[in-house]
């Protein structure tokens, strides 16, 4: 039994001295900063056309990381049905003539509201009570 003792006691030891070395605790990983949003070429196309048509109000949404639709999304108003349905017929097509292949508009027809699927832009033209009533830069908190 003398010789089950000393190996008992270089286990207790073995064990001693493992736990009394420090532990490296990892860094946390810092979280990347938040990147203002890149002004895309469709992007810039997309603001110039609302602007040449008399928008109003134009809001943009950076939306990248938080919707899979979209990179961003605008939202305008015109004064009218018949403003807010030319507008997006104006957009439609010089994204076409830009390149950009027919892109799909919906709502055109009543022109209360009008969307306009441009790919990784998204554009909302609202008539302005409508617009109030969706309250869509609310709901992505602006």
């Amino acid at each position: 039994m003398k010789t089950a003792a000393p190996a008992k006691k270089k286990k207790i030891a073995a064990k001693a001295s493992k736990a009394a070395k420090p532990v490296k605790k990892k860094a946390p990983v810092p979280k990347p900063a938040r990147k203002a949003p890149v002004q895309s070429e469709l992007l810039t196309r997309i603001l110039a056309s609302l602007d040449d048509d008399k928008a109003e109000n134009i809001v943009t949404i950076d939306l990248e990381g938080r919707s899979a639709l979209c990179d961003a999304a605008v939202i305008a108003s015109g004064r009218s049905s018949r403003h807010v349905a030319a507008m997006a017929d104006h957009l439609a097509r010089r994204l076409k003539e830009n390149g950009y292949g027919t892109r799909p508009v919906s709502g055109a027809g009543q022109g209360d509201w009008v969307l306009v699927d441009a790919g990784d832009v998204i554009v909302h033209i609202f008539r302005p009570e409508v617009r109030e009533y969706y309250d869509l830069e609310g709901m992505w908190s602006v």
